[in-house]
């Protein structure tokens, strides 16, 4: 087997396993919260206590999509063309912008979070 060969093929397998692990973050945390929800819905009934489990899902969530991000950048560090960087770079973008919104919410939750706990004060959703 030639070098070049072993390269894509070791690539490939990498770029399996960051995905495989991206999917597997996801699908935990999704998991997660809505074994959570099921719980802490039976147990209380005030929405308030769904915020630290959607705060949770957000960070399963955002390191999910970075794994996909990483297993993208992988795909092409391998001899890309000009149309596989056109790609990673146009979901480079989605992705990031997800992880900017899903941060930015939230950190938004947490804020309102810590306001409810300090005051009372806090919007239960």
């Amino acid at each position: 087997m030639r070098l070049d060969e072993l390269l894509r093929h070791g690539d490939l397998v990498a770029v399996g396993v960051v995905e495989a692990l991206g999917a597997a973050t996801i699908v935990a945390g999704a998991l997660w919260a809505a074994l959570r929800c099921v719980v802490e819905g039976l147990r209380h009934r005030s929405a308030a206590v769904f915020t630290p489990i959607r705060l949770s899902l957000g960070r399963f969530l955002t390191l999910g999509l970075e794994f996909q991000l990483a297993a993208d950048i992988l795909r092409t560090a391998v001899s890309p063309s000009f149309a596989q960087l056109g790609q990673l770079a146009a979901i480079a973008t989605i992705r990031t912008a997800l992880n900017v919104v899903l941060r930015r919410e939230i950190s938004h939750e947490r804020r309102q979070l810590h306001a409810g706990a300090a005051g009372g004060t806090g919007d239960p959703r």
